[in-house]
C-alpha cells in the first residue's frame, strides 16, 4: 500500500509551555524519553541545530536487540513556546510534524502533535501505540522534573 496519511495527537501535560517546550529542544531533556516503550535515545545521538533549516536528528537503540534507527528532519518553523515544525526528508512524502504548544492555565499545557505526509507504515494501530507509548514517557520524565523543582 502507498500513499500517506495525517495523525494528531493531543496531551495535556501539567507544566508551563516554556518547558515543554526545552524539553522538546534539549538533548540534555529529550534522551529522557525520545521514542517508544523499548527504545532509548542516548544523548550522544541527538543533534539539534534550533533554527529554521537546522538539523534535528536522533538515533534510537532497540534496548532489546540493540538495532538503532535514525530520524533525520529540518526544522521548518521555530517560535519559542509556541511551535516547533519539522520535516523527515528521508520518509516517503517528506512526513511534516507541527507541535503546538497551547498554555491552558499557569501548571497546565496542551500540545499538539499533527503530521501530514505519514507513510502507511506509521498508521497502523502498533506505530500509533509506540508513539503514545513515548507520550507517556515523556509524561513521567514531566513529573519527575516538577517534582524536584
Amino acid at each position: 500500500m502507498t500513499g500517506t496519511g495525517e495523525l494528531t495527537y493531543r496531551r495535556i501535560h501539567h507544566a508551563s509551555r516554556e518547558l515543554l517546550f526545552d524539553c522538546m529542544t534539549t538533548p540534555e531533556h529529550l534522551t529522557h524519553f525520545w521514542g517508544p516503550a523499548g527504545t532509548s535515545t542516548p544523548i550522544d545521538g541527538i543533534v539539534i541545530d534550533l533554527r529554521p533549516g537546522g538539523v534535528f536528528r536522533t538515533t534510537m537503540v532497540n534496548d532489546a536487540d540493540g538495532s538503532t534507527h535514525t530520524m533525520r528532519a529540518v526544522y521548518v518553523e521555530v517560535r519559542r513556546p509556541e511551535r516547533l515544525v519539522w520535516v523527515e526528508p528521508d520518509v516517503e512524502g517528506g512526513m511534516r510534524t507541527t507541535i503546538t504548544f497551547v498554555a491552558l492555565d499557569d501548571t497546565r499545557t496542551e500540545v499538539i502533535t499533527h503530521q501530514t505526509n505519514v507513510p502507511a507504515a506509521y498508521l497502523g494501530p502498533e506505530a500509533r501505540a509506540g508513539f503514545s507509548t513515548s507520550l507517556d514517557r515523556f509524561d513521567a520524565y514531566l513529573a519527575h522534573l516538577t517534582a524536584h523543582a
